[in-house]
């Protein structure tokens, strides 16, 4: 008998605390972000495509010319070959051969160093959109907010509110 009271005892505190859980989880105010959108369409990221090809459309420019100089005068050695005296076509071929390795390495310099610059600027927006998320969920009192979810219902998704609220801070100077 004591053993049986002590078992009901021990029921209806299990059944008390599972029910305030499921209370206290229906009263939370979730919402879910597609982060990936936010990166991609924040009036933040266009300002940093913006910026990285203002820094680096110039070199891709130099870039391009090399490339353009160095196939003229691929087409040049095609071309003259034939006519072009020993000592003119294996000029025009070392030529060929160090304008190949000049642009090869130019390239992969402006590449890393793109990169580089990307990834600063991404870890800023990064940054820039969390705090902005963290600022929205507080102000709009969620309890959790999560990132990227396998499926999002309409009504937690709030990745659009976020948007709007990612405008008003690209128009600050």
């Amino acid at each position: 008998m004591i053993g049986s009271k002590i078992l009901l005892a021990a029921a209806l505190v299990v059944a008390t605390s599972v029910t305030g859980v499921a209370y206290s989880q229906a009263a939370l105010k979730i919402g879910v972000i597609n982060v990936g959108r936010l990166l991609e369409q924040s009036p933040q990221s266009a300002s940093v495509s913006k910026k990285l090809q203002d820094e680096f459309g110039p070199r891709q420019r130099d870039i391009e010319a090399m490339a353009q100089k160095l196939k003229t005068r691929q087409e040049t050695f095609t071309r003259d070959a034939p006519v072009m005296s020993e000592e003119e076509r294996l000029n025009l071929e070392r030529q060929i051969r160090d304008g190949q390795r000049d642009l090869e390495r130019t390239q992969n310099e402006y590449i890393e160093d793109l990169n580089v610059r990307r990834n600063e600027e991404v870890g800023k927006l990064q940054r820039e959109v969390l705090q902005k998320v963290q600022e929205y969920a507080r102000t709009h009192q969620y309890d959790l907010v999560l990132a990227d979810a396998i499926f999002v219902s309409t009504a937690v998704d709030i990745t659009e509110a976020v948007l709007a609220a990612l405008k008003p801070a690209s128009a600050a100077p």
